[in-house]
């Protein structure tokens, strides 16, 4: 079945290219390629995202994403398309006649020459260490935009622009209102610029515009909040240094005025080809319930990445409209073990950034606890990949008051993965 399937966007793009090619004496040779990725994740959950109550039992599933992605490129011009099933074994019945097959990509890139590029359609967008911007794939679905990037390449110096209009429907009246639901945001501008200097150092500088919608069908209105910052790289031999600096300014979708930040600092050692050791801080400004707003949003980052992979923060919420900020300190090692084969061991503390207070109006400490990751990655062979996971969280009370459940009692979380990502077919004509 799948040999047929292979066999028959072989011969249909194939016969596209011969088409093209009697057209345009001067095309050059065209290449499709087609990949698949299979990648189930069995996962126990005793306390993720959130601290469980006492009574709380953990939970197990697996979730798996199927995806089928084929890429066309000639001088030029390129394509990308992806479709993807995603879900939990067992949530769909034997015999389904509504299946959730979907398209996390279809886009074109066309080539203007000189380093000139356009970039339109249904897109990641992923910048820097995905901070801000990331594909969030470790979600089973991934992240994906409707856009237009526009942008010139060249060897030191990268520019884009990023442009994104969003409408829950085609409408006849209620002007450009934009209802929840679809993409978190009515509109989005945002310019990307990177430099690097040399083989050891690089920066980067984003600037983004976001229109949010805070008004309703018959009186639209949006709220604008800018995001700017930067990123920069140092990496003399063995040692690698990293800073990130982010502000916050606009409107809330309240219309209240923002003022927030972000800052990180972070360190790596290559001991030897085996061992590797990390430190940072992270340190996201909260709000104080004053006249401005001061809490930092991340927005479209992947945040499973930074502050610790049971997700607690930003990947998660915190409850009764808290925004105390985050400050995580954290300390890796890896060791890689042979060269199919990585361990890594990460430890988080995390403090709140703004004073928290319990139900009897009594302010806490700032701590919220720390956390432990442990991975072990092993790479079978060529295109299979397993990857385990176990973490816990020793919370404190000040983790009651801005997250809930009993963090006292023993929170951890396991998993299991399994990712098979060949490519299958390539063809050149």
């Amino acid at each position: 079945m799948k040999k047929g399937i292979i066999i028959f966007f072989g011969l249909l793009f194939s016969n596209f290219g011969f088409a093209q090619s009697n057209g345009n004496e001067d095309l050059k040779e065209n290449e499709f390629s087609m990949g698949v990725q299979i990648r189930p994740r069995a996962e126990y959950r005793n306390g993720a995202l959130s601290p469980r109550p006492d009574d709380a039992k953990a939970a197990a599933f697996i979730n798996n994403r199927t995806r089928i992605s084929m890429w066309y490129q000639r001088e030029k011009l390129s394509l990308g398309l992806s479709a993807q099933h995603v879900g939990v074994w067992g949530q769909d019945p034997q015999i389904d006649k509504n299946g959730r097959f979907m398209l996390n990509e279809a886009w074109a890139n066309l080539d203007m020459g000189s380093g000139f590029f356009a970039k339109l359609g249904r897109q990641s967008l992923i910048y820097d260490d995905e901070r801000i911007l990331g594909g969030l794939d470790w979600n089973v679905s991934g992240r994906f935009y409707d856009a237009l990037k526009l942008g010139y390449e060249g060897t030191q110096d990268k520019l884009h622009l990023i442009l994104a209009f969003n409408q829950n429907d085609e409408r006849i009246i209620g002007g450009t209102y934009y209802a929840p639901g679809g993409q978190p945001f009515k509109n989005m501008q945002t310019v990307w610029y990177k430099h690097i200097g040399s083989k050891i150092f690089d920066a980067s500088f984003l600037l983004m515009n976001l229109g949010m919608e805070a008004g309703n069908l018959a009186e639209p209105d949006t709220k604008y909040m800018q995001t700017t910052g930067a990123n920069l790289s140092y990496q003399p031999g063995a040692f690698q240094l990293k800073g990130t600096f982010y502000y916050q300014l606009g409107k809330t979708v309240a219309d209240k005025d923002v003022s927030a930040f972000m800052w990180a600092v972070n360190a790596a050692c290559q001991i030897n080809p085996v061992w590797k050791i990390t430190i940072g801080s992270d340190y996201l400004s909260g709000d104080d319930g004053k006249d401005k707003f001061k809490a930092f949003n991340p927005l479209y980052g992947t945040h499973h990445k930074f502050y610790g992979t049971m997700d607690y923060f930003y990947a998660s919420s915190f409850i009764n409209g808290l925004n105390p900020g985050l400050w995580d300190n954290q300390a890796g090692i890896t060791c890689k073990a042979s060269p199919k084969l990585n361990l890594l061991l990460n430890y988080h503390y995390f403090l709140t950034t703004e004073d928290v207070y319990n139900t009897a109006n009594e302010k806490q400490n700032k701590g919220l606890g720390s956390e432990v990751d442990f991975q072990i990655n092993w790479n079978i062979m060529k295109d299979v990949n397993l990857s385990a996971g176990y973490s816990t969280m020793l919370g404190t009370d000040a983790m009651k008051v801005v997250k809930g459940g009993n963090p006292s009692s023993w929170q951890d979380w396991g998993w299991l993965s399994l990712s098979i990502n060949p490519k299958v077919f390539v063809s050149k004509w």
